[in-house]
């Protein structure tokens, strides 16, 4: 994580589209943003003042803290996939299930 890039309106917008945001609505200047729960994330709602030339660091910040991503994953319009821990007991249950489908 380095330095905060400061974006335009249609910058973050675009990114929120690639991280799985949907648009809702617009009231006065805030467009906002919608990202529903799956089993990975969280449900976000992210506020964009589309009336805006460029962000400053704190309202970058603040929209950061709304999408509930890291710095990186928001900027990039990139996710990162979660890690998962593999254990013998997961392993097995996931062999399982693979030999009971190939069986039906």
């Amino acid at each position: 994580m380095g330095k905060l890039p400061l974006q335009t309106p249609r910058e973050v917008e675009a990114n929120l589209r690639s991280l799985g945001f949907v648009y809702k609505r617009t009231n006065g200047s805030h467009a906002t943003w919608v990202r529903e729960a799956d089993g990975v994330c969280q449900r976000a709602i992210v506020q964009v003042d589309v009336a805006k030339k460029q962000f400053g660091p704190y309202l970058m910040k603040m929209m950061i803290r709304q999408s509930l991503l890291s710095q990186d994953e928001f900027c990039s319009g990139v996710l990162k996939k979660p890690k998962v821990k593999s254990t013998p007991d997961l392993e097995r249950s996931l062999e399982s299930a693979i030999e009971e489908e190939k069986d039906a």
